[in-house]
């Protein structure tokens, strides 16, 4: 049977140069593994006899809830009202009851209303003849994807990129996203939610003096505590993975690597054991899921599927516990990405090689490409069992670098879907950093009609190998290009340029003394970043999307600093944010 691959560090890994954080929420309770089967045990209900008694538990859940959590949910989330009966904890007298078999209990997951037991099969039965027990299930297993390493020559004068985000520079052009965070999008003030392996922090990238690494909630699943870091039974390797991961999106270290959404805070969730040859931890992806959503984050990603006793039929966003979770979690406004795998492409659009959750409604499922451009012949393709399209986007996941994850100076070279998603992430970071109150939806459309699969054909790959295609963060946004003034000087008149404009609309320029937050007038969600802007004038956009507004410039102007956004109300959409000071 084919078996989950964890997507471990991917196809191949190259080698150059060479403190617990307390979380806000609590997490699921965790038992030590132990040898026998796990399985999912179902329950029936929460224990709720009436509406009113509902209703005033789920008054006392939300007023315990993360503040961070409730913004989320009041601007994202699409099920009806702020909370619901999946956020009431489960009936403890039935967790009791199952541990009465001699069962241990390892997680308790109050948005599937079950707990996952190690049990024999006589306890199993024991705890399939409760009458509060709806249906059990094995929570399926995984088998990790060995890497082939290969060590690579030292990096010398000359052959690393000499700009501000050195060994990251090519991967993170490839997806336009440095020219996002040119526009002032860097993930400031989002929580990035990751569920992987474990995470080593001391490397120099996530400890430069004046940029350290922000985490602000993390948790052990496998262990039952607060340090994600590799503990006294760990597998010497066990943090690997999830800090090639981590270093993708969070390293800072500028001129050797900088990660695509380096200004983000992080959510660190241990859910991957890598000791066993076939580890069980579906149930630990699911309580990570809801970890971080009790903690607030904006968004969350996994460079892992399972696929055990699922099979491909049953990838139909359904069916898949882990998809369930992801299911519930994208409901409340968390933006997820999942990685499609690495198990390979055919031709043929009937057949497909994915794992879960890759399937789920509203994940963002990741391909991998090379440098050129061309689809990494690892890279899994769809569709879903019900036909959707599956990976939908696309970004660089061989040549990938990263930290090393054993050596606190230096870089590591990776190829797999495992290092594509944690980029597309980073873009979906920045994009949540410039538009908090994009739904789940609206996102993932930006996202898929600007890949340039899309924007060639007009369509996604009708093969489900390619989806949309490779992203492009900046078109993505939807930002109006503004030029500063040319000749940006006071006492004569300036030439203010628009460009990417919707041929024959209507631009206004508008500008002020200071930065601030003022919203658009018709076009909910959507602001500029002026104090108490004034509109300079208009133009109309020529057959090119160009709009120009000529403007004299008194002298008394000169050594001020002038705020500028250009804005198409009829489409909502605005300029980039420039600051001119005219000399």
């Amino acid at each position: 049977m084919l078996l989950r691959s964890l997507l471990l560090v991917c196809l191949w890994l190259c080698v150059s140069g060479a403190g617990a954080v307390g979380a806000g929420a609590a997490p699921p309770t965790i038992a030590a593994d132990a040898a026998a089967p796990v399985q999912w045990i179902f329950f029936t209900d929460k224990g709720i006899a009436s509406q009113v008694e509902l209703d005033a538990t789920l008054a006392r859940v939300a007023a315990t809830a993360d503040p961070r959590t409730i913004a989320r949910r009041q601007a994202r989330r699409t099920l009806p009202g702020l909370f619901d009966e999946r956020d009431l904890p489960v009936v403890a007298e039935y967790v009791e009851a199952v541990r009465a078999t001699g069962a241990r209990v390892r997680i308790i997951s109050k948005w599937v209303n079950a707990v996952s037991v190690e049990a024999t099969a006589d306890q199993l039965a024991a705890i399939e003849r409760l009458p509060f027990v709806k249906s059990t299930q094995p929570v399926a297993r995984s088998r990790r994807i060995e890497p082939r390493i290969t060590p690579a020559p030292a990096t010398g004068p000359g052959q690393r990129p000499a700009g501000f985000y050195g060994l990251a520079e090519g991967q993170l052009a490839q997806i336009n996203l440095i020219e996002l965070h040119s526009a002032g999008y860097t993930g400031r003030d989002v929580r990035i939610g990751i569920l992987d392996t474990g995470f080593l922090r001391t490397h120099d990238a996530f400890n430069h003096p004046q940029h350290p690494l922000n985490v602000i909630a993390e948790w052990d699943f496998v262990f039952g505590d607060g340090n994600t870091a590799n503990e006294g039974n760990d597998h010497p390797d066990q943090h690997n993975h999830g800090t090639l991961i981590l270093g993708t999106l969070g390293a800072y270290l500028p001129g050797e690597y900088v990660g695509g959404a380096y200004d983000a805070s992080f959510i660190l969730c241990k859910t991957e054991d890598i000791r066993s040859e076939t580890p069980v931890e579906e149930d630990y992806y699911v309580a990570g899921l809801e970890f971080i959503e009790a903690n607030g984050g904006d968004m969350a990603t996994a460079s892992l599927i399972y696929i055990d006793w699922y099979t491909q039929e049953q990838l139909d966003g359904r069916t898949a516990v882990c998809t369930i979770g992801v299911n519930i979690a994208t409901a409340n406004g968390v933006h997820c990405c999942n990685a499609a795998g690495n198990m390979g492409h055919d031709q043929d659009p009937n057949t497909s090689h994915l794992g879960a959750p890759a399937d789920a409604f509203q994940v963002i499922t990741c391909g991998a490409v090379e440098p050129t451009g061309e689809i990494a012949g690892f890279s899994s393709d769809g569709p879903t069992a019900d036909g959707r399209v599956k990976p939908e986007v696309l970004a660089r996941g061989t040549q990938a670098w990263s930290v090393a994850p054993w050596d606190n100076h230096g870089w590591a070279e990776a190829a797999g879907t495992s290092m594509s998603t944690p980029q597309v992430a980073a873009a979906v970071a920045c994009l949540v950093n410039a538009r908090p109150n994009w739904s789940v939806d609206q996102l993932r459309e930006s996202l898929f009609t600007t890949a340039d699969y899309y924007v060639l054909n007009g369509a996604f790959d009708p093969l489900h190998v390619h989806g949309y295609g490779i992203i492009n963060a900046y078109d993505a946004l939807g930002l109006l290009r503004l030029d500063p003034p040319v000749p940006g000087l006071a006492g004569v008149s300036n030439t203010l340029m628009a460009r990417d404009a919707e041929p024959g609309s209507r631009i206004h320029f508008i500008y002020s003394f200071s930065g601030g937050s003022t919203s658009v007038p018709n076009c909910p969600g959507v602001e500029v970043e002026l104090h108490r802007p004034v509109i300079a004038g208009s133009a109309i956009a020529d057959g090119n999307g160009v709009a120009r507004l000529v403007r004299f410039v008194p002298g008394a102007a000169s050594g001020r600093e002038v705020h500028i956004q250009a804005v198409e109300a009829a489409a909502c959409r605005t300029s980039i944010h420039v600051v001119h000071q005219f000399p």
